[in-house]
Parts: structure tokens; C-alpha cells; sequence
């Protein structure tokens, strides 16, 4: 059954996390095109917000510069939590290349877990998810309970189409990764990206030759429990 939520558009979205939540509610991104979106209209919103972001240690270089210049551009100061392992440390705890070999459990180390310890801090969080990107996310809600990390989940672009991310990116010329440009629709960590061929869906370039399209932060259990 749809809920009064479920009809607001983004902006009132955010605005109902803002005023409610207030410094308890952050938006967490990986700087995708929906991510710039959602921090543009934020922007325009309220002029402080915090915008959390998961340093795994394998981020793109193109990643880091993104996030440099929204730094600039928005004036604000991205929060960024860190794996409890460097990758070196990862790498004497569980072997070389642990991607290669079980990447529900290095998404499960560098990403899930960090995001946990942070969110526990917070009554609310505020993601850039849309339906149509996984199955997992077909039933995702503007507003609803995370049961997994124990706080409010706010997705205001839930309802928000792939070419309508772009169609606002264009028309208020907000930045994004400039691998989108090379061929990468979905762009996480350096091991576990690869740009598209065309006919290929978005998230075919995540986790290459493993039946895995989340990392495990919008999953019901952690990435160390999903099928990989």
C-alpha cells in the first residue's frame, strides 16, 4: 500500500529529513550520477548538510577528484569513514586479493562494516538508491525503517528515472565522474569495476564474473551473509 511518503518528490523528501532529523540524518554516497543529483538538490535546500562517504582504500582517482571539486563547488566538507583495516592489514588477515575470491566479505570489510559504526551515530540516513537499478531495490521506499542498521532510511530519487538523473545533471550542470564518459555507468572500486559494452546492463561492470550486483549496504543482511 502506498504511504503519503511515497508521493513526495525530493525535494520534500529532503526537506522532511532535514527539518525532523536535523544533524542526525546524513547523505551517504559514492558519488554516482544520482548522488550528485541528490547533493545538488540538498544544495539548494540548505547550505550545511552532511554528506558521509565510504573511503574503501580502492576508490578511482577520477573518485577523489569528484569529490574535491563538489567540496568546492557546494562548500562543504565530505565526512569519510574508513575500513578498520588498511589494505595491507586486509591482506595479512585474509590473503591477497580478496575480491577475487570472496567479495561479499571484502565489501562486507570495507564498505558495510565501516557504514555500521557510523550510522550508529545517526537516527537517519539518506540514500541515492533507485528502483530500477537492481532487483534488490524494486521495493525500495521514499521513507522507511532500515531494520539492518537500526535507523530511518530516506530514498528520495527511489522513483526517479535513469534518464531523468541525467536530463537534471545536463540542465544544472552539476559534476560527475568523468569515467561515466569512458564507458562506466556504475563505478565503485578500482578491482571490482569495469567499463560496459553496449547492450550490457548498468551494473554489469560491478563485480565481473560473479552473480553480485550490491555491495550489501541496501541488502536485508550484510554482504558476508548474500550469495555471491
Amino acid at each position: 500500500m502506498q504511504s503519503a511518503a511515497d508521493t513526495w518528490s525530493a525535494e520534500l523528501a529532503l526537506r522532511w529529513a532535514f527539518d525532523r532529523l536535523g544533524n542526525q540524518v546524513a547523505l551517504v554516497s559514492a558519488f554516482g550520477p544520482e548522488g550528485m543529483v541528490l547533493i545538488d538538490i540538498a544544495a539548494h535546500i540548505q547550505q550545511r548538510f552532511r554528506l558521509i562517504t565510504i573511503d574503501t582504500g580502492f576508490l578511482f582517482a577520477e573518485t577523489h577528484k569528484l569529490m574535491a571539486e563538489l567540496e568546492e563547488r557546494y562548500g562543504i566538507s565530505i565526512e569519510k569513514v574508513h575500513p578498520a583495516l588498511s589494505p595491507a592489514e586486509q591482506e595479512d588477515a585474509h590473503g591477497p586479493a580478496l575480491w577475487k575470491r570472496n567479495p561479499d566479505l571484502c565489501c562486507g570489510l570495507r564498505k558495510v562494516q565501516p557504514l555500521r559504526r557510523k550510522l550508529a551515530e545517526l537516527r537517519g540516513w539518506i540514500s541515492s538508491i533507485r528502483s530500477h537499478q537492481t532487483v534488490v531495490r524494486a521495493g525500495a521506499r521514499k521513507l522507511e525503517w532500515d531494520a539492518k542498521f537500526g535507523l530511518a532510511k530516506i530514498n528520495p530519487l527511489v522513483d526517479w528515472t535513469a534518464a531523468e538523473i541525467w536530463d537534471y545533471i545536463r540542465k544544472n550542470d552539476v559534476p560527475y565522474n568523468e569515467l561515466h564518459d569512458r564507458g562506466y555507468p556504475s563505478i565503485g572500486c578500482t578491482y571490482c569495476t569495469r567499463a560496459t559494452v553496449p547492450g550490457e546492463d548498468d551494473r554489469a561492470g560491478r563485480w565481473p564474473g560473479f552473480a553480485k550486483t550490491e555491495c550489501g549496504l541496501h541488502l536485508s543482511e550484510p554482504a558476508s551473509n548474500s550469495s555471491a
